[in-house]
């Protein structure tokens, strides 16, 4: 028994927020953040707008591509870097949103811009077991709420934009379209290179009701050590996965790759030895969604018609914890 992708869905909210709307918060520029990322725009949430109700949009998207209900799928699994509550998971609310009339386990899971491959390789396990049919995966962010939009956070806060993807996975017995292998990693010396710090349970009280707001409930980002190692980890684990399966480079038709940077994909392509042509990006008009970067991007490759089924394909993230990993898949 094998799984496969059976559809996708995506959903960005409608505010557009250029380069040249940041420079009336902070100071930075449209040139700036272009050259040091690639960013022009991103979309940001307004009031009523929820990782719970934007998760909801994409998945119904992807029922109704895969002309599905609620009640086929067996399992939820999904991510993202904050939650609509401290607890319980989104992944609950979703289940109720979407209208099951029976009860599936709903997962979440917490490795941000891993997260996706990371629920890939467990829901192919699961499938694979037997356990499950079908599994809904989602990944929801709001990030605009948490950002520090003066210039003290403006390394960090032009990097993000609020975003869903979803995804079905479901058992098969077709060679021709499956999930072939994945690979998984992480790094918890550099957990702290890349977070948000505070509030913390570790604090007493955890909320102090006489403190303002610090840096620490913000973002934080090494940059530099972050780009390094998206850069060696990414190379490095698209060259494993396709060691450990015979394949090359030459072999692959289409890479999707986590959009957290512009010149860090250029760079693994180039240390790959792979054109460019064969990703595509969606970080140029909607930012860094983190867990929600690999659907949304491959989303709109596979409508654009810039991959086909029975394609070989590689999905590839880097992000905190540090953790990191690869998907390859027939398409």
């Amino acid at each position: 028994m094998n799984s496969r992708i059976v559809s996708t869905g995506m959903y960005v909210p409608p505010k557009v927020v250029t380069n040249f709307d940041l420079e009336k918060m902070m100071d930075t520029s449209d040139d700036w953040i272009k050259q040091r990322s690639g960013i022009k725009e991103r979309r940001w949430v307004e009031p009523g707008e929820t990782t719970l109700s934007m998760a909801a949009k994409a998945s119904l998207q992807a029922l109704e591509r895969a002309n599905l209900k609620p009640d086929d799928i067996d399992m939820i699994i999904f991510g993202c870097l904050v939650s609509d509550y401290i607890f319980p998971g989104t992944g609950c609310l979703l289940q109720k949103e979407l209208g099951f009339t029976r009860t599936i386990p709903a997962l979440d899971i917490r490795n941000q811009c891993s997260g996706f491959v990371y629920s890939i390789s467990l829901a192919d396990a699961l499938i694979k077991s037997g356990q499950y049919k079908r599994i809904l995966i989602v990944g929801s962010e709001v990030h605009s709420t948490s950002l520090d939009k003066t210039t003290r956070g403006r390394d960090v806060s032009v990097l993000f934009g609020d975003g869903a993807g979803a995804m079905i996975v479901e058992s098969c017995d077709n060679s021709q379209s499956k999930i072939i292998d994945s690979e998984l990693h992480s790094e918890g010396q550099y957990a702290e290179s890349l977070a948000i710090l505070k509030p913390s349970p570790n604090d007493f009280p955890r909320l102090k009701a006489d403190s303002g707001p610090g840096a620490e409930i913000y973002p934080y980002m090494d940059g530099k050590l972050v780009f390094k190692n998206a850069v060696i980890r990414m190379t490095e684990v698209m060259k494993n996965i396709l060691n450990r399966n015979s394949l090359t480079t030459k072999d692959v038709d289409f890479v999707i790759a986590h959009q957290a940077n512009m010149r860090i994909n250029q760079m693994v392509l180039n240390q790959l030895e792979m054109p460019f042509e064969k990703t595509h990006h969606t970080l140029d008009r909607y930012g860094n969604t983190t867990m929600a970067t690999i659907p949304i991007t491959f989303d709109e490759a596979v409508l654009l018609g810039k991959i086909k089924r029975g394609d070989l394909v590689v999905f590839v993230a880097f992000g905190a914890g540090f953790t990191w990993g690869a998907n390859l898949l027939r398409y």
